[in-house]
């Protein structure tokens, strides 16, 4: 090929299909609560151990342009829900498997398209917007009619509660959620250790009076300055402490403080006028005709410098008025204020990060001062201690908030993560990163119109007196809806044999002699035989397992159809009975048990979640199915950039 020639390559069904079956490859080897780890190494042999699907794809060197499409759209749904990656990939390649045997049986229509191959283009890009259409327009309600009914919802109260004995079954279930989360993450060892610190933390930052969802947002936002990494300690190691830690060390000696309120100011600005704090050097003119102008200029230096100490003095004279012991600086400050600082017996702490002093902020109630000249009460906040804590082999600034009516927290604390390495250190703060994310998506899921919910509210009153029977057969009217908060199903391919089963009997209700819109009954197939290689993979090990767990649930569903009713198994063997979402403490027999029970080892998984992932991977399969040809651009070669250059390109600057 020439060196002005641009590479052209088409890209075929085969090429893409190719493409995500070598990820799916590689995320399987790590893919279900039976899964391993997988070892990288990098060129500085440096390793890395991990079962996060994230890091996995991310950690993966892709040249493909459609391999990094793909893990692009996968980081971009795991940031939102915090989960689902390995099921992203997984999901994708088995529909895009059943997309390209549906293409490839298609009789080729040699009128309309040159190629067979561009026939089954055509077919795989026209099944792909067929199920994301139907998927918005069908799969809320599906899902609200066959799955929903089955789960529980958890109460903001029930993640918060400190009681955790086998009596709160909701309390227990959260617990469980987190647990199945943390297994698929970082094994099974430590997982229900985790999952407890994370409900502790979540105790400590409870909001009064507000949603769940308000909470979460906070914790999310501020992590970075709500934990501490510490490495060299095993992860059972880490634990809650009172107030903040700012990862900074005094720049002066801290005063002891520790039976008295401290007062602080947190200064965003320099506290000495530029000209010192630079250290500039004027050069003075040089000869006898300067020697009357350099003697001017040492005299206004003089003059200056003294202004400015005694404008310090001020200053630090106007912050010991007002009771100031501590400052809070986000630059570097001078020698002189250093110096003027430690004869007041007043720390300085310096280069604080923008999101500490933005947290330490809103946890004191004190406004930051930009402005030395004017500092006044409103921006001096009272702490209960300010002392030096060693977290490893690091030395940080520990503060603690003095207690008041007005403020909204009960008891702000921070995180300590520990872990053997700085890797697995950084996995631990990566997988608290996620379990907050995919919480946020469990208690505020995706929003719903006023059209949409105006719409299931009149085909539910439809079904109820027409269609109860061929909509869903044996499924319970339940007036919530999948997007509620909170609202999870047992884990381990439940959601995916509920979503199989209810869409199966979607087909079955719309295969009527009447019913002319088969589209709607092919893509329902299709999906619902994509969902099943989820549960798949999960039971890979055992295809026995497989089967009776698929004949255990649609025995449960038949049996339970009347009533809204879940098994979930609590600690010591107890089952609990939930009705309408209210826990009973109806005990059954061993023989009840094990004939009824379909979940009871692999924890719970949150439904909007689910949505969410199935959403972003038929959004994903019609993306990639759009694409028809593939330009690899050398910008580096001179004769290929003056051709490029040629070209007239339309539309805004970030589209270029």
């Amino acid at each position: 090929m020439g060196v002005g020639m641009l590479p052209v390559e088409r890209l075929h069904l085969d090429h893409v299909l190719q493409t995500v079956s070598v990820l799916e490859s590689v995320v399987l080897r790590s893919f279900g609560p039976d899964g391993g780890q997988v070892l990288f190494t990098r060129d500085t042999g440096q390793a890395m151990l991990s079962r996060s699907g994230t890091r996995i794809l991310t950690a993966l060197r892709l040249e493909h342009p459609v391999a990094r499409m793909v893990v692009e759209c996968v980081l971009k749904h795991s940031t939102v829900t915090g989960d689902g990656s390995k099921t992203f990939i997984v999901l994708l390649a088995a529909l895009l498997r059943m997309i390209h045997t549906t293409a490839c049986k298609e009789p080729n229509v040699s009128d309309t398209y040159n190629t067979r191959e561009a026939a089954e283009a055509a077919t795989a890009r026209h099944l792909a917007d067929e199920l994301l259409a139907f998927a918005l327009e069908d799969l809320d309600d599906l899902i609200a009619m066959g799955v929903v009914p089955y789960g529980c919802c958890l109460s903001w109260e029930d993640l918060t509660a400190k009681t955790q004995s086998p009596a709160h079954t909701n309390s227990y279930c959260v617990q469980k959620l987190l647990a199945s989360f943390f297994h698929s993450r970082l094994g099974l060892i430590h997982c229900e250790f985790i999952s407890d610190l994370t409900c502790e933390l979540f105790t400590h930052w409870k909001f009064k009076n507000d949603l769940p969802s308000v909470s979460l947002q906070f914790v999310n936002d501020n992590l970075p300055a709500l934990h501490t990494p510490v490495s060299g300690f095993p992860i059972s190691y880490s634990h809650l402490i009172e107030g903040q830690v700012i990862h900074r060390d005094f720049a002066t000696l801290c005063p002891q403080t520790d039976h008295q309120p401290v007062k602080a100011v947190v200064f965003t600005g320099y506290l000495q006028p530029e000209f010192l704090r630079a250290g500039e050097v004027l050069e003075l003119g040089c000869g006898e005709q300067g020697k009357e102008e350099n003697s001017r200029r040492e005299r206004s230096i003089v003059q200056f410098s003294a202004w400015s100490e005694r404008s310090l003095e001020h200053v630090i004279a106007n912050l010991q008025r007002l009771g100031v012991s501590v400052l809070l600086s986000a630059v570097k400050q001078s020698a002189a204020v250093l110096a003027l600082a430690a004869q007041a017996d007043m720390c300085v702490v310096e280069c604080v990060s923008e999101n500490e002093l933005s947290l330490f902020a809103q946890l004191s109630g004190a406004t930051p001062a930009s402005d030395c000249w004017t500092i006044e009460p409103e921006h001096v906040a009272t702490l209960t201690f300010c002392r030096p804590i060693l977290l490893g082999a690091h030395r940080y600034v520990h503060v603690a908030f003095h207690d008041s009516e007005e403020r909204i927290m009960i008891k702000p604390c921070s995180l300590v993560i520990c872990g053997p390495g700085e890797g697995q250190t950084d996995q631990y703060v990566c997988a608290f990163q996620d379990a907050i994310c995919m919480l946020l998506s469990t208690w505020e899921p995706i929003g719903m119109t006023a059209t949409t919910a105006s719409k299931r509210t009149s085909q539910s009153h439809k079904r109820t007196s027409i269609h109860t029977d061929s909509q869903i057969p044996n499924a319970p009217l339940f007036p919530r809806c999948v997007l509620e908060p909170g609202c999870v199903v047992p884990a381990g391919g439940t959601f995916e044999f509920l979503l199989n089963h209810a869409l199966l009997q979607h087909v079955r209700s719309r295969s009527l002699p009447n019913d002319t819109n088969m589209g709607v009954c092919a893509v329902s197939q299709l999906l619902a035989n994509a969902l099943l290689s989820v549960p798949r993979q999960i039971y890979s090990h055992s295809l026995r397992h497989y089967l009776q767990t698929q004949t255990r649930l649609l025995s449960f569903i038949q049996n339970h159809s009347q009533h809204n009713t879940v098994l979930i198994q609590g600690r010591g063997k107890r089952e609990f009975l939930l009705e309408e979402g209210k826990p009973s403490m109806h005990c059954y027999r061993e023989a009840d048990v094990s004939s009824n029970v379909f979940m009871l080892d692999l924890g719970l998984e949150s439904v909007s979640c689910k949505y969410q992932l199935l959403l972003a991977v038929l959004q994903c399969v019609s993306s990639l199915l759009r694409v028809d040809t593939v330009l690899s651009l050398h910008t580096t070669l001179h004769a290929q950039s003056r051709r490029l250059a040629n070209i007239s390109w339309e539309g805004t600057e970030d589209e270029d």
